[in-house]
């Protein structure tokens, strides 16, 4: 993922004239066709008039909203930097302390520590462990706890990759230790017990680097291929390492160590239990029909068969294995008959949804919660995104009448094509609708200034925004200046 300027997909304006463009055969096999009108913003100004000429060619240059440096800071140190803090200085404690002779547990039971922050770092990305906590805190904590409580419910919940990742390096670092001292005792133990120990660490090391952040978002192939089968190699070589260190007598040398002994120790359990967490979401893996509308050269759009909640996020593939791709759902409800994704084209990937479309692709049935699912914690909100960021926002504002939906685009209509323009028109209400054309209105808008006076009069407690990462960016810097409360898209996790 790059960090580009706003391509066409990105780019916006906002309407505040009504329009109404006609279109025709969409997903949903509607024989009429499908209008969607770009309503103005009513009562942001009480007396704001209606303007009812077209706007000029280009829009005046506007002035962004300069952050002070504490503000960059509070948005770059985020929740997610800060559990990586908490997590590795204790485990950095800790390890000094075995160091020094004065933990005897960790220095008896380093695999167990070694396996227990593995299995927190996998059980943090693992999508049966996810739906469980948001389902606990939407249930538990929705509009009656304070608003600092939510927003921090919120905060922790998009950024648990925060405390994946300070395990996983945490992990590594205990292997490390653990193997070092084996080495330094090497007259105890077996050289393959050494072997598979070193090779081990070795394969967690690669894991690690190919999940780093740049190399996530800049060559997310490499990152799909690299980080999922050496991350598998590690489990493989970690259950013979265990297994090895388990029926090794380390007082006589023989491997005469009982099944009952080895599944007595914590190792083995830990093993099992990282075993189960990253087996788990792969049996939810299907290979399902879908229906693709290539609305235009630059977004397709994907029907499956049936309604789900909102806030959720679905990966695809072409493969059973490879490169999956998450893409925000689209859905009407529990109830309704199809959910959709939108596809912008950017990578490989995307271009052989427009290029080749299929007719079947793997995806995996359990959906994976997004920041948008604690959309109920709240009284009223604003979701603002641009381009195909809306794929992440819609369902929000369709299943939710408290949420007001800011879409910034270029050419909409004719870009996204009629199933999306129909979704909006027959669930979207003008008084929480507004969406700005680029192409329509000659530029980018003043979004802070938008954005504030929307937040100003649908009273909303939280904006969620959905934007490349120069939108993004300029938003969360903007909000936070002004003192409203936001979430962004990650770019760091």
């Amino acid at each position: 993922m790059s960090h580009a300027p706003y391509g066409d997909a990105e780019k916006g304006t906002l309407e505040i004239t009504s329009t109404k463009a006609t279109v025709s055969h969409d997903l949903t096999n509607e024989e009429k066709p499908v209008e969607i009108d770009v309503f103005p913003v009513q009562s942001l100004k009480k007396d704001a008039p209606v303007p009812t000429s077209k706007p000029p060619a280009r829009l005046p240059k506007h002035e962004k909203i300069k952050a002070s440096n504490y503000v960059l800071f509070i948005i770059r140190y985020n929740a997610y930097r800060r559990f990586f803090t908490v997590v590795f200085t204790l485990n950095f404690i800790g390890l000094g302390f075995a160091i020094a002779d004065r933990w005897p547990y960790a220095r008896k039971y380093p695999g167990a520590l070694v396996l227990g922050n593995l299995n927190f770092a996998v059980v943090m990305r693992n999508e049966v462990f996810g739906r469980i906590l948001y389902l606990f805190v939407n249930t538990c904590f929705a509009k009656w706890t304070p608003l600092w409580f939510r927003l921090g419910c919120t905060s922790t919940l998009q950024h648990l990759g925060g405390i994946h990742s300070s395990c996983a390096v945490s992990g590594i670092v205990w292997f490390i230790f653990m193997v070092v001292n084996q080495y330094n005792a090497r007259h105890l133990y077996s050289g393959s017990i050494l072997g598979f120990g070193v090779f081990t660490v070795i394969l967690l090391f690669i894991t690690l680097v190919a999940g780093l952040p740049w190399v996530r978002n800049t060559h997310h192939n490499v990152f799909e291929r690299n980080h999922r089968f050496f991350g598998w190699s590690s489990l493989i070589s970690s259950w013979i390492y265990t297994l090895l260190s388990n029926i090794h007598d380390v007082s006589d040398g023989r491997w005469d160590h009982t099944f009952v002994y080895v599944i007595r120790q914590q190792s083995f359990w830990y093993n099992l239990g990282m075993t189960v967490f990253i087996v788990l979401p792969w049996i939810c893996t299907r290979k399902v029909q879908v229906d693709v509308e290539l609305p235009s050269p630059k977004v397709a759009v994907l029907r499956f068969e049936r309604g789900m909640q909102q806030g959720l996020l679905a990966r695809i593939s072409r493969t059973a294995i490879m490169e999956y791709h998450a893409f925000g759902v689209i859905s009407e409800g529990t109830h309704a008959k199809y959910h959709y994704l939108i596809c912008g084209v950017q990578g490989d990937f995307t271009k052989s949804l427009v290029n080749d479309p299929p007719r079947m692709i793997w995806t995996r049935e359990l959906k994976f919660a997004g920041v948008s699912n604690t959309s109920t914690l709240y009284k009223r909100g604003i979701r603002i995104c641009t381009g195909t960021g809306l794929g992440a926002a819609l369902s929000t504002c369709i299943q939710s009448p408290n949420w007001y939906l800011i879409w910034i685009g270029s050419d909409q209509e004719k870009t996204f094509g009629p199933t999306i323009s129909g979704l909006i028109h027959r669930h979207v209400g003008p008084e929480r609708l507004l969406l700005w054309d680029s192409k329509e209105r000659g530029g980018r808008p003043d979004t802070m200034k938008i954005l504030k006076e929307v937040y100003d009069y649908w009273q909303a407690e939280v904006v969620f925004i959905t934007s490349n990462y120069v939108g993004n960016a300029e938003i969360q810097q903007g909000c936070k200046t002004l003192g409203i409360p936001a979430f962004g898209t990650l770019w760091d996790f």
